[in-house]
């Protein structure tokens, strides 16, 4: 009998949406893990190439594998690469069901300030990411950014980009594209 077949994984930024660029990748990361798009031994890719294909710092890059790394998620060999580690279960399972419940409740909320019933929520989490496969990380090995072509005139896109980290698109270097 074979496994189900694996997601395909890949980050995708949205710097419109006002969570900064270390925790979507953390997150995408975790819901990597979630969906089985991720699992044990996964490498990920190199923080200056991961860095390169989503047109961020590689600081922010390394903020968010460190991070992960300390929660126990990732593991570094120093020359061969970042991994996915072998996750425990943390905490007793009174723990874990107050986390959950915890998640659940503040999905129901955002949902719910967003004008959605909790019928639809459950909906919606039941399809997921079957029905909307572009959700679920849709190439193994792809990344992309969906941030838009820069705008010199358009701040949001510049503030901090550059190595200086002063938002000053006159003295930011040129990125090629």
């Amino acid at each position: 009998m074979s496994s189900p077949p694996k997601l395909a994984f890949h980050f995708l930024l949205d710097l419109h949406t006002g969570v900064p660029a270390y925790r979507q990748i953390i997150d995408q990361v975790r819901g990597g893990l979630a969906s089985g798009a991720l699992s044990t031994g996964d490498q990920l890719p190199t923080v200056r190439q991961l860095a390169v294909d989503l047109a961020i710092n590689p600081n922010t890059v390394v903020r968010a594998y460190k991070e992960l790394e300390l929660s126990g998620l990732l593991e570094t060999h120093q020359g061969t690469g970042t991994f996915i580690s072998a996750q425990k279960l943390p905490g007793s399972a009174a723990e874990r069901e107050r986390q959950l419940s915890q998640i659940a409740g503040d999905a129901i909320a955002r949902a719910g300030a967003a004008g959605f019933t909790i019928s639809e929520l459950i909906e919606q989490l039941r399809a997921w990411p079957t029905a909307k496969p572009e959700l679920a990380y849709p190439e193994a090995g792809a990344l992309e950014s969906t941030r838009p072509t820069e705008d010199p005139n358009d701040r949001s896109l510049v503030a901090g980009a550059g190595p200086t980290g002063s938002g000053d698109p006159a003295r930011s270097p040129k990125r090629t594209q």
